[in-house]
């Protein structure tokens, strides 16, 4: 049965618009175990959210469907658009058809492996479950996420997490002190490497796994300990290796990022983004500062606190 929906008045109904921050991630590890029967991989992951938004808003609107605006180009508005499939999903859940109209503002790069589609997602439940006046319940909200996309789970906390199965099970974790005052520069040379593509083409060693240096548990201890070279050295992404074979100048931004004086570089998801992360403000801007000179400005880069002060 459908929860009870109390319903708005008309002039509320098409006027009143919510608006959500939908955030992004980096995986510190990503360890893909095997193949699944079900045609997904088994992996383990440590994810870390940036903070780094998309802005979301949403409204109910005069005509029945789901509209999507968004000011960037690259970005689909078709009915395949994660923002539309979720909110065609929470619109099933709760037997509804009520016409949406939802504006995104783009700020994280596109197919750039910082989880931004699923982030955008989790925004769309969240927004509409605030629109519906909380008509879903946590776990509802959960289960529905788990069926949108890996990803999804994970930014309706929005918080370190430890996930596993093929990345839906999501375990939150205290935040990792040994990140306060660390920044994280991210690099986009400007396209996008397909995740079904990038998991296709990966080899896994014959014992199982991608030769990760550590499992998941030890580079969570390595973080939870404050033992910064540990956790620098634990940081790993099993996708690096196909990647990188296609795209050799990802690699070459990651060793740029390492020579530029960042502690620890990898490959964002299935990137194409890259990430360096560095101790301290000022390091990080001299960091960027000698990537840039010797790189130049053709790759989009940010520099941001690694977590949100």
């Amino acid at each position: 049965m459908a929860p009870a929906i109390k319903e708005p008045a008309p002039f509320l109904f098409l006027h009143l618009m919510k608006t959500i921050r939908s955030g992004c991630k980096i995986n510190l590890l990503l360890n893909i175990l095997r193949r699944r029967q079900d045609g997904f991989h088994e992996l383990e992951t440590v994810i870390q959210p940036l903070p780094l938004f998309d802005e979301l808003s949403a409204k109910f609107a005069d005509r029945p469907g789901i509209e999507l605006l968004c000011d960037h180009p690259k970005v689909p508005i078709g009915a395949d658009n994660l923002i539309c499939r979720a909110a065609s999903a929470f619109q099933s859940a709760l037997g509804r058809n009520d016409g949406l109209q939802i504006h995104l503002k783009k700020n994280i790069p596109v197919a750039g492996g910082l989880g931004g589609g699923s982030g955008n997602a989790a925004a769309t439940l969240l927004i509409l479950n605030r629109l519906y006046d909380s008509a879903l319940s946590a776990k509802r909200l959960s289960e529905t996420a788990a069926q949108l996309g890996s990803d999804v789970p994970f930014f309706l906390k929005n918080g370190p997490s430890l996930a596993f199965g093929r990345g839906e099970k999501v375990r939150p974790l205290p935040p990792f002190k040994i990140f306060k005052g660390t920044c994280v520069i991210l690099v986009n040379p400007g396209f996008g490497v397909p995740t079904s593509w990038a998991y296709q083409k990966l080899q896994l060693d014959e014992a199982g796994g991608n030769s990760a240096p550590v499992s998941v548990r030890e580079l969570i201890r390595a973080l939870q300990a404050g033992n910064w070279e540990a956790s620098m050295k634990g940081l790993f992404n099993s996708l690096e290796r196909p990647v990188f074979k296609k795209y050799p100048v990802l690699e070459i931004i990651r060793l740029g990022l390492l020579k530029s004086g960042a502690s620890g570089a990898l490959l964002s998801g299935s990137g194409a983004t890259v990430f360096g992360i560095i101790r301290g403000k000022k390091p990080g801007e001299e960091v960027r500062q000698r990537f840039l000179k010797t790189f130049g400005n053709q790759c989009w880069s940010c520099l941001l606190p690694l977590t949100e002060e």
